[in-house]
């Protein structure tokens, strides 16, 4: 299943839905080049709502990783959201779980991401 992309807007935060698997390819791609655009609009608020995500290899992980720092090097928030007990594993394991702001719900990293 080819990962889908959601944008909207949540009171002035951006909340990009993913559907899907997060794998090495297209998915990686079209994911960055997403976030690469939103930024480009001015979008300084992003939520990543992860709870359809149904796999995330290396490559997702570095997709993340990367969108993260180029959020950052614009001067923008981005928070992740429903990770699931995997993918939470899978970041405590990289240390990546320090990197990242989470919340567990859409609407706390809403709220955390608005203050």
């Amino acid at each position: 299943m080819a990962l889908k992309m959601t944008v909207r807007d949540e009171g002035g935060v951006t909340v990009l839905a993913l559907d899907g698997r997060m794998v090495l390819g297209e998915a990686t791609t079209a994911f960055r080049e997403k976030v690469r655009s939103l930024l480009a609009e001015g979008k300084v608020k992003i939520v990543l709502n992860l709870e359809n995500v149904t796999e995330i290899d290396s490559s997702g992980l570095g997709a993340f990783v990367a969108s993260h720092r180029s959020a950052a090097s614009e001067g923008a928030s981005m928070r992740l959201c429903h990770l699931g007990a995997k993918f939470k594993e899978v970041l405590q394991i990289t240390k990546l779980l320090t990197v990242f702001d989470v919340s567990d719900t859409e609407e706390e990293a809403v709220r955390a991401i608005s203050r």
